[in-house]
């Protein structure tokens, strides 16, 4: 295996689950996912990525995609249930989304989430050139950057969590607090959403490691680790470019005449995932349509819920909630040939995705809890027409940033009718000021400005951040699915 100076270590690959016909390897693209974010950087940087190919059994060999060389890891059935549905679904994203769902804690998943994740920090060891920077990605693999440290002290490490990191009377729940803080800490630079998140991390490091440690800097056995928040984008050229091509803009004529023409278009795109308010938003909506103030042959919603950990119970059993409440939604409210909610279960291309923005008369993303929420930025670089109105749930870490958005807290669900109902009757000069402000912040802040932003915070020379292209224009990549 050649030898990378810059190489990503993240639980999956970038890979489309359905190879090419000529095996051909291609890129796989997720609603607000991983892959999404680094495209633009890793297509045009030579680069090597380490992560689960998506199979069970032996790591395949894989081509590469242009000048990012791929290296595999393995994983059985068992580590599968253990490390990824267990440790890293069923234990830490519940309790890192301030416990939405109750967490478990199963102590036999820990062991298996330790030797994956020494699996990953052996496979990054092997690939990184002296001196390469490693840059660890997420909660799947928090124990990497300290293992990787003790494996290749040459290195330098960046760890980047994308989702929300719990406040100290949350992660204290953690019966294994200590070894996870201490795993993050091996990193040079570790990287958040918010600065929240960084404080957070700070107590903790007093209270467990009995470290000196600041909300920017954490001195811990000898070494000085640098946090900070860096929040994620997206490429806004690329989706730019896709939301306004002929083609985009033919589908969205299309699908309002599908949909019959209505007044209003309101739309969700989320994974199916607990965190993401679907049966709150379904409530109120059900409720607007109860009490009179949104009319089927007026209105339609549009629910995208892309499959999503189908393997774990409690997704399935949240899938069974939605659908048999979209059901009886339908079933009360619906005429024939007109029900109130159009819900897909189901991947989408991104072409279709751009076009269902380009439709969306109000784009409702309310999650729960976020790391960030890519979706709502998507929407509004799509909209370059100046139309449209986001509501957005202010603990979505792009509330921050997005401030012109309709804020809402989704767990209020009176107040989340009523801020869909100002959704759906403002002004038209007041959604064009507001789509304007935030699409002139999301151009200035891409995908391209947050990987600049890390990696001269991880070398302090700009030598990294060098290597980035100046700008993401590209052409449209409308045919590559998304899935995860």
């Amino acid at each position: 295996m050649r030898q990378s100076s810059l190489v990503v270590v993240a639980n999956r690959l970038p890979l489309d689950d359905n190879a090419a016909p000529d095996g051909a390897c291609e890129w796989r693209r997720s609603p607000g996912g991983l892959a999404s974010a680094l495209h633009a950087i890793l297509e045009q940087t030579p680069a090597t990525w380490v992560g689960w190919a998506g199979g069970i059994g032996p790591a395949p060999q894989l081509s590469d995609i242009g000048g990012l060389r791929l290296r595999p890891v393995s994983l059985s059935a068992a580590e599968l249930r253990g490390y990824y549905e267990g440790f890293a679904n069923s234990t830490l994203w519940p309790l890192y989304h301030d416990a939405v769902q109750q967490p478990v804690f199963d102590r036999g998943w820990w062991e298996t989430y330790r030797i994956v994740n020494r699996r990953f920090a052996e496979a990054a060891a092997e690939v990184a050139e002296h001196g390469a920077a490693v840059w660890v990605q997420d909660y799947h693999l928090q124990l990497v950057p300290q293992m990787l440290r003790d494996l290749r002290p040459d290195l330098l490490i960046g760890f980047f969590m994308h989702v929300p990191f719990p406040p100290p009377e949350l992660y204290m729940q953690l019966p294994r607090r200590v070894e996870l803080l201490r795993g993050m800490l091996g990193a040079d630079l570790v990287g958040f959403q918010r600065p929240q998140a960084a404080h957070n991390v700070a107590q903790l490091a007093q209270k467990l490691l009995g470290a000196h440690a600041t909300d920017d800097v954490i001195t811990v056995d000898g070494r000085t680790v640098h946090t900070g928040a860096f929040p994620v984008s997206i490429d806004v050229a690329e989706m730019r470019a896709l939301s306004s091509s002929p083609d985009v803009l033919s589908q969205a004529k299309q699908l309002r005449h599908d949909l019959g023409q209505p007044k209003r278009v309101l739309l969700s795109v989320d994974r199916l995932d607990y965190t993401k308010g679907i049966e709150h938003r379904l409530t109120a909506y059900s409720e607007l349509l109860r009490d009179g103030h949104v009319k089927v042959r007026d209105t339609v919603m549009v629910q995208v819920a892309v499959p999503s950990r189908e393997q774990v119970d409690s997704y399935q059993d949240l899938r069974d909630r939605i659908e048999s409440e979209v059901g009886r939604i339908n079933g009360e409210f619906g005429r024939v040939g007109e029900p109130a909610i159009h819900y897909l279960n189901q991947p989408f291309a991104r072409s279709q995705l751009a076009a269902l923005y380009q439709t969306a008369d109000v784009m409702v993303v309310t999650p729960l809890r976020d790391g960030m929420n890519l979706v709502a930025k998507e929407f509004v670089a799509a909209r370059e027409d100046g139309g449209g109105a986001l509501v957005l749930s202010e603990f979505a870490g792009a509330a921050a940033e997005l401030e012109q958005a309709f804020l809402v807290n989704p767990h209020d669900v009176d107040g989340l009718k009523e801020t869909l109902l100002h959704a759906m009757s403002a002004e038209p000069a007041d959604l064009s000021a507001r789509m304007t402000a935030m699409r002139e912040h999301l151009v200035g802040h891409d995908i391209l400005a947050w990987a600049r932003a890390y990696l001269t915070a991880l070398d302090h020379t700009g030598r990294l951040a060098e290597r980035l292209p100046d700008t993401a224009e590209k052409a449209p990549a409308a045919s590559v699915p998304w899935h995860r």
